[in-house]
């Protein structure tokens, strides 16, 4: 199977992004706390590798984060019921072997110091790393409320010894000093002040498998928000890989579509749940909004070259053949057969699927709604028609792929 070269802090990146836009507050909140917790690993004599390795964990480690709600708690708190978050990211990302070495980093980063006793968690010895990324992640909330360095020294010096580590304290103050640290934690890609990133970076080949396996976690982050969308991408992932098969895609394009499909929402962290899961209809202004997340999706996965195809896969699955689609309007021949087919998956997912404001729709009414969306020049008929006469494959694929979403949802959410 063909590997793909790609950079695992690009993907990290992309994935930082999309959980920083749910509300003003947490604007570029990552990057921010990537960037200092370098800067602070570095200071403390890190080796380059250590130092590379807290910037990756920083840059992703609100992941377990779900809901709007949840991201403004750790804003306004630091209490110990905020650990759950950090202990579903690290959950999400131990099951990505190029991940696995961060994990353990993320899971403990808001365990206090406690006058030593934070040196361990329940018996599990807790990393240097993750103490700076917890000074890291409040010293930064607190530069985007305040930038006034006198103030953050104040909050972090009454904190010394019993929630960060003295000499970590120490560290902090003394980067106080040095104006450029905190002019570049203004700029709107901090992390973009480190020149010598692009020499540290990993450059990994995996193969696609590996790519699916992250997808795959990703799909997790964009679903488990809300029960709602719990299982919604595997609907489609696999729906979309099923009809690719269909129409003879080779084995390396099936899952490129596969990603896709568990990718094609990824535009959906920057909505907020209460419009996601409002039950009743949306206003103009929601429908604005929730249109937004395909533009989103095209966004963050364009920095990442490797993933061209699997972009154009994802993103383009509200565009119609009428051109009345969106975000972008492309019409006709120059919607692939592989968009084409995300747009009927799609549509056709989201309406055979169980809601927990109504149930799925029976075989006639869904096949009723798609040939009428073939009428109006919305979707493809080859693939609409490949799709009805293959309709109770495809329907008992998607009910099983989304049966074991909902389980892992479950699991998920029971067993932090």
């Amino acid at each position: 199977m063909e590997k793909i070269r790609i950079n695992l802090y690009d993907l990290l990146i992309s994935l930082s992004k999309s959980g920083d836009l749910v509300t003003p507050l947490l604007t570029n909140h990552h990057q921010k706390v990537a960037y200092l917790s370098y800067k602070l690993a570095e200071e403390l004599g890190f080796s380059e590798r250590q130092q590379f390795e807290t910037l990756l964990a920083a840059l992703v480690h609100d992941i377990g984060a779900m809901t709007k709600e949840e991201k403004l708690e750790l804003v306004h708190t630091e209490q110990e019921n905020v650990h759950h978050h950090a202990f579903r990211g690290a959950n999400l990302l131990k099951e990505f072997a190029p991940l696995q070495d961060i994990s353990d980093i993320i899971r403990y980063h808001h365990v206090p110091w406690d006058y030593g006793k934070g040196q361990y968690y329940k018996g599990y010895p807790i990393s240097m790393a993750s103490h700076i990324i917890h000074l890291a992640d409040r010293v930064c909330i607190i530069h985007s409320i305040d930038n006034h360095t006198g103030r953050i020294g104040s909050e972090v010096t009454q904190r010394r010894d019993s929630i960060f580590i003295p000499e970590l304290t120490d560290c902090l103050i003394k980067l106080l000093k040095i104006d450029y640290i905190w002019l570049d934690l203004n700029d709107q890609e901090p992390l973009n002040k480190i020149p010598e990133l692009s020499e540290t970076c990993d450059i990994i080949s995996l193969e696609i498998d590996n790519l699916v396996e992250i997808s795959h976690i990703f799909s997790h982050i964009i679903d488990f928000r809300s029960r709602f969308t719990a299982r919604h991408s595997a609907g489609v992932a696999k729906t979309a890989e099923r009809l690719s098969e269909l129409f003879s895609f080779s084995p390396y394009e099936k899952k490129l579509i596969l990603i896709a499909g568990y990718l094609h929402d990824l535009g959906k962290l920057a909505i907020d749940n209460s419009i996601l899961e409002k039950p009743g209809k949306l206003t103009e202004q929601e429908i604005s909004i929730v249109r937004s997340h395909t533009y989103y999706t095209y966004q963050w996965l364009k920095p990442i070259k490797q993933f061209h195809t699997i972009n154009l896969w994802a993103s383009f699955h509200h565009e119609k053949l009428n051109g009345n689609g969106y975000p972008f309007h492309i019409k006709g021949d120059n919607l692939t057969l592989g968009s084409r087919i995300m747009a009927v998956a799609d549509v056709f997912t989201a309406i055979a699927e169980d809601r927990p404001y109504r149930e799925g729709m029976n075989r006639d009414k869904t096949v009723r709604i798609l040939t009428n969306m073939v009428t109006d020049g919305s979707l493809d008929e080859n693939v609409v028609n490949v799709l009805i006469d293959n309709y109770e494959q495809l329907n008992d694929l998607r009910i099983k792929a989304q049966a074991l979403a909902y389980e892992k949802y479950k699991s998920f959410t029971d067993n932090v």
